[in-house]
């Protein structure tokens, strides 16, 4: 008994430290941006193409996730799991290595499909192994998990900046360590590797019920991606702000966000799935508003403090609420499609900003998307009061 104990903690763990493989891709270069750009300040758009780099992962794991879901539900969650590890290790690593940004690019193309398919497959695998209760706790945990490795990873991405831009590349080798947890404690769950192709075409994803799942996810994540692609340069124009400052900054409000998604069991049993995007968005609300007002170190620090409410709590309610209209048949395919409007978001993010950048400068970006974020928070309070009404009315 304890051996088998020993045996699904050590599956929970891998798992964990799976979770952490998206966030160390989409962020952990973060503070290296102005350095990278320094570096390659004579190439022709250097500044576009460095912060290119930062969300360039992001357009290839939502490229790559739907196709990748369907290889979940046919061949199963380990063989995609494992693929994607080597690729996640070499393609994150390379950019130690690489000496134009062409190259950087293409290594960080090849890091979003690796990306998709751990994604992916880790979130696939919690939907598969946990259910009710247990499923709703094990998420918190994973979402804090993802939080405890964005502070850690952020705050060494940093100090490795202040040695040379190329040093955060190298995190991305902790991929050797989680593929070795696949290899010993990842089995498949309960049913067949591969499913009958035919019998997965007569199931169809509930579209019309996710697609607030989905909405939500590509817009949290395009209002709040800002922060890692603007940031460093934001406080280092006019401050005395060092990498490992800008690093120790982003990885604040991820303290915040680890309690809130330790505490999503106890919120998801008070609020329903909405209630708690209202209170997601209307968290990035207050975070953009108060960064708008000044660029000041501390300032800025509590501000983000704020978002990373919304940021604790927006992994766990999008796989909770999926998981609660997805049948199992399709289950992969569904969370692929999350992980492609997850990583859409961040890479629109600098795309659908950088307008808004040069008209009314960074401050005034955060403004902006803090009216944007107070907006849909309200349209959430509004479809909550009309579902109220509906209720009432039928009793």
């Amino acid at each position: 008994m304890n051996n088998q104990n020993d045996g699904v903690l050590l599956r929970n763990i891998t798992v964990l430290m799976g979770g952490t493989c998206s966030v160390l891709a989409a962020i952990m270069i973060s503070p290296a941006l102005p350095g990278m750009a320094e570096a390659f300040k004579d190439t022709p758009d250097a500044d576009f193409l460095v912060r290119l780099i930062l969300t360039m992962p992001a357009l290839f794991v939502a490229l790559g996730s739907p196709f990748i879901g369907g290889l979940l539900d046919r061949w199963g969650r380990k063989p995609i799991l494992l693929i994607s590890l080597i690729m996640f290790v070499l393609a994150g690593s390379a950019g130690f290595f690489l000496d134009t940004l062409a190259m950087i690019l293409v290594s960080r193309a090849l890091l979003g499909l690796a990306v998709a398919g751990i994604m992916s497959g880790f979130m696939t695998l919690i939907i598969d192994y946990f259910e009710g209760e247990s499923l709703n706790r094990f998420l918190g945990l994973n979402g804090a998990s993802v939080c405890l490795g964005g502070i850690l990873g952020l705050v060494a991405s940093g100090f490795l900046a202040d040695i040379g831009w190329r040093f955060p590349f190298l995190i991305h080798l902790i991929g050797v360590l989680i593929f070795i947890g696949v290899v010993l404690f990842i089995e498949e769950p309960n049913k067949p590797k591969k499913q009958n192709p035919k019998a997965l075409g007569g199931v169809v994803l509930p579209y019309e019920k996710l697609a607030p799942v989905y909405a939500t996810a590509f817009m949290c994540t395009l209002l709040f991606f800002i922060f890692p692609a603007q940031l460093p340069f934001y406080l280092m124009a006019g401050n005395d702000i060092t990498s490992s400052q800008v690093g120790m900054a982003l990885a604040l409000p991820t303290i915040v966000g680890l309690i809130f998604a330790l505490l999503y069991k106890r919120i998801s049993d008070l609020l329903s799935f909405k209630a708690i995007a209202a209170v997601i968005f209307m968290s990035y609300a207050i975070n953009h508003l108060v960064v708008s007002t000044s660029s000041d170190y501390t300032v800025v620090v509590l501000a983000l403090l704020f978002g990373g409410i919304g940021m604790g709590l927006l992994s766990p309610n999008n796989s909770s609420w999926l998981a609660s209209l997805t049948p199992v048949e399709v289950r992969g395919r569904a969370v692929g499609l999350l992980t492609s409007c997850i990583f859409l978001g961040q890479f629109f993010s600098p795309i659908v900003t950088q307008p808004f950048v040069a008209a009314v400068g960074i401050s005034g970006t955060f403004e902006l998307m803090a009216l944007a974020s107070f907006f849909i928070s309200i349209v959430f309070v509004f479809l909550l009061m009309k579902h109220s009404a509906r209720q009432a009315i039928a009793q």
